[in-house]
């Protein structure tokens, strides 16, 4: 899950969808936005993540921003009122809280001496999430996963990978459940959006930011975590790769530019998949073949080591991806502070078109396997 501010809450309707059809998930992976929502399906205090996913996004949605207003002018005026009031459950305006200047504010959520330029603190959203994550369910990995210790439901607790930046390394820094205690300030960290005013913090001796600045769909993450077992994989893509009307004045320009910086560009992890499957299947092949062919004496040193390094490369080949649904959301209306829109009519707008927008991709995935079936 992407990165995207208030349209997170489109991936709160993929997820529903998800859970309907019974799809469960070994992996759940987010940056931003989407680390919070991947906290709170993996952590969910109840039996049914999806539901608490959705009571998350109704308790950040503006309900003063009037609904009747047409939904371009309901974006404005509701991005403005964040802007300028910020989010009762997600962020506050430093200049509501403290009187110091904003460039040289240190953010409560961070434990560093360095002053944080930042126009906004996320104590609300930390305070919210412990409502609705429990992260012991979150960090017994290993027990929850034990057949004799799933949960009512018989769910088993997916396994959660997080991604945030280091602020001086410019590298990719992954918090992993399997082998990590995750807690609050972990999730926080991976959706520190500078551009956007909102503050680092400074976790397990780093220095951090969103991790959408290095990548907003963080497959990448999961392969390198989990690189021996293939991935059917279930992407959302928040930010339309395609436009076919082209920008009409400058603020339709930044807005077309963020969607092209923030859209899914892991075409290149997917087809990297499909070269190494190639290559396992023609090593594969090859040694069968001599398997069935006699090896002269001189000869079973070479074969032996062949043979080892052939199962060293088989077993750490990396992940090959078998399957892929991508769920991308459309937009009628292009607005550059979409991302910033919590208003209630626009949160369940966007919940109901993930639903269905995840709901038409399975089917068309269904429909595909069975025509390629017939076809074989």
């Amino acid at each position: 899950m992407q990165g995207g501010g208030s349209l997170g809450a489109y991936e709160c309707g993929v997820y529903k969808t998800l859970e309907k059809h019974g799809i469960e998930l070994d992996i759940v992976a987010g940056t931003s936005i989407g680390a919070v929502n991947a906290a709170i399906i993996v952590g969910s205090k109840t039996n049914s993540p999806a539901q608490d996913l959705e009571h998350f996004w109704l308790t950040l949605a503006d309900n003063i921003t009037p609904s009747f207003l047409p939904n371009n002018i309901r974006s404005i005026y509701a991005s403005m009122f964040a802007a300028i009031y910020g989010n009762s459950n997600a962020f506050e305006p430093i200049w509501f809280t403290l009187p110091y200047p904003i460039y040289n504010y240190s953010s409560s959520t961070s434990s560093s001496s360095y002053a944080i330029p930042h126009l906004y603190d996320t104590i609300p959203l930390k305070n919210t999430l412990s409502q609705f994550v429990d992260f012991d369910k979150i960090n017994n990995y290993e027990y929850n996963n034990n057949i004799s210790n799933k949960d009512v439901g018989g769910r088993r607790t997916p396994r959660l990978i997080v991604t945030s930046t280091d602020i001086q390394r410019s590298d990719s820094v992954t918090f992993d459940s399997k082998y990590m205690k995750i807690d609050a300030d972990h999730i926080i960290a991976c959706a520190g959006f500078p551009f956007y005013g909102i503050a680092w913090t400074y976790k397990d001796g780093k220095y951090l930011w969103d991790g959408s600045l290095l990548s907003n769909t963080p497959l990448r993450e999961v392969i390198d975590a989990s690189p021996k077992y293939d991935k059917i994989v279930y992407i959302v893509n928040l930010f339309p790769r395609y436009q076919e009307d082209l920008p009409q004045n400058i603020f339709d320009s930044w807005h077309r530019a963020r969607d092209i910086i923030h859209t899914d560009k892991t075409d290149h992890n997917i087809r990297m998949s499909k070269v190494i499957s190639r290559y396992l299947s023609l090593m594969r092949q090859m040694h069968d073949l001599l398997n069935n062919i006699q090896i002269e004496e001189n000869m079973r040193d070479l074969y032996l080591q062949i043979e080892r390094e052939y199962h060293n490369v088989a077993g750490d080949r990396g992940t090959i991806i078998e399957e892929i649904t991508k769920i991308e959301r459309s937009e009628d209306i292009h607005f550059i502070f979409e991302d910033a829109d919590f208003s209630a009519a626009t949160i369940k707008n966007l919940i109901k078109q993930g639903e269905k927008d995840a709901d038409n991709a399975i089917a068309h995935k269904k429909k595909q396997k069975e025509k390629d079936h017939h076809l074989s």
